[in-house]
């Protein structure tokens, strides 16, 4: 079975969570102080892709 992300896409991701430890990691446009995991998390799978990291396209949110 192949491997759902790519080494550029850990190491991404990696890069943005030592931001986050660090407390230098800031959100897009609002330029906020990031303090969550899964938004750090979010961010450096959004990089990854820009980059063209193997990165599983983003989840639909459902409308109900």
């Amino acid at each position: 079975m192949a491997s759902k992300y790519g080494k550029k896409t850990s190491e991404k991701v990696e890069k943005v969570m030592k931001e986050l430890k660090a407390g230098t990691l800031k959100s897009g446009s609002s330029g906020k102080k990031v303090t969550s995991r899964k938004q750090a998390i979010a961010i450096g799978l959004s990089e990854a892709r820009r980059a063209g990291g193997k990165v599983p396209p983003p989840k639909k949110a459902s409308s109900k």
